[in-house]
């Protein structure tokens, strides 16, 4: 369902606005070691998020950024209002009044409050680490989708995006943004770090991983098998429906209805290898190499198919 999205938009804009005027060095902060934007996430927030009271029909989507978070968080919205539609008539839980910005970190410190009183099911996205989410979200055993996408084009995306986003410090070179990337200066942290650390939950029943590159090749079996997971029992002509609406063309075409001025930055290629266009050789080897030292024998990692979609 390609409604607009009130709430996103007016926090995005707010946070473009506000960023604008500032410094470089101010646009990030550091909290437990990890930095994160300032304009939509503060301290304050990370603190009051403990108060969350997670469910266990919770719809969770866990990625890190620029890994299609926002492509896959709208096919799980979508699968949840075409479900409600569906179960409860036109008039859904998900009204405009009763949304919050869909990014559990991004927000006001009394977002957790209001989330408490929200009906079910709450859809919910975060680029947190694991150790980072409130506790009750692994201790009411929600079901959690675990979107991770090959480092290579990881990069490449989040170097366009920085360059296009207020929020984030540009880079006057892909080489100066590598050099960022690859020593953990980051918002939101290490790309390698993120997968490590999310690999401890990988084997739980309560965790499904997807790659963005099985869904770009199968796009239909993905949203069948996500729909599957989060047990959300639609017809083949409904589930359809979403794999239609979630075509790069449709959401880039209604990217702005939905994201507002971010959905031209956000949508912007939503292509596999890219990364080819920017890495060089020495930049090649440097990352062969730290994905083999950390994340290339383990479960995410195989998941990945490297050899696949990261080899020149």
């Amino acid at each position: 369902m390609e409604k607009p999205r009130k709430k996103f938009i007016d926090v995005v804009d707010k946070a473009m606005v506000a960023a604008s005027t500032m410094d470089r060095d101010e646009l990030l902060f550091s909290y437990k070691g990890i930095l994160y934007p300032v304009t939509v996430c503060s301290p304050e927030v990370f603190k009051a998020m403990e108060s969350l009271e997670a469910r266990s029909d919770d719809v969770i989507l866990a990625g890190y950024p620029k890994s299609g978070t926002n492509w896959v968080g709208q096919i799980l919205s979508d699968l949840v209002a075409t479900f409600e539609k569906k179960t409860q008539g036109e008039e859904s839980v998900n009204a405009e009044d009763l949304e919050e910005f869909p990014y559990l970190e991004v927000g006001d410190a009394g977002k957790f409050e209001r989330m408490n009183k929200l009906p079910s099911r709450r859809v919910i996205f975060t680029h947190l680490l694991p150790d980072n989410l409130p506790r009750s979200i692994f201790k009411s055993k929600a079901k959690i989708l675990l979107l991770i996408r090959n480092p290579k084009d990881v990069a490449t995306s989040f170097y366009h995006f920085s360059n296009g986003m207020s929020l984030l410090p540009s880079y006057e070179t892909w080489d100066d943004f590598f050099i960022a990337f690859m020593t953990e200066k980051m918002p939101w942290g290490s790309y390698f770090n993120y997968l490590s650390e999310w690999n401890k939950y990988a084997a739980d029943e309560n965790v499904m991983t997807i790659t963005y590159e099985e869904l770009k090749e199968n796009r239909a079996l993905g949203v069948k098998n996500i729909a599957a997971f989060f047990g959300i029992s639609l017809t083949e002509e409904e589930l359809q429906g979403v794999v239609e609406r979630s075509s790069f063309q449709s959401m880039k075409e209604n990217s702005v209805k939905t994201h507002g001025a971010l959905g031209s930055i956000l949508f912007r290629k939503g292509g596999v290898s890219d990364w080819k266009s920017l890495f060089n050789e020495d930049q090649n080897e440097k990352m062969d190499k730290a994905f083999e030292e950390h994340i290339a024998g383990t479960k995410l990692g195989m998941k990945l198919k490297y050899d696949v979609y990261c080899k020149a």
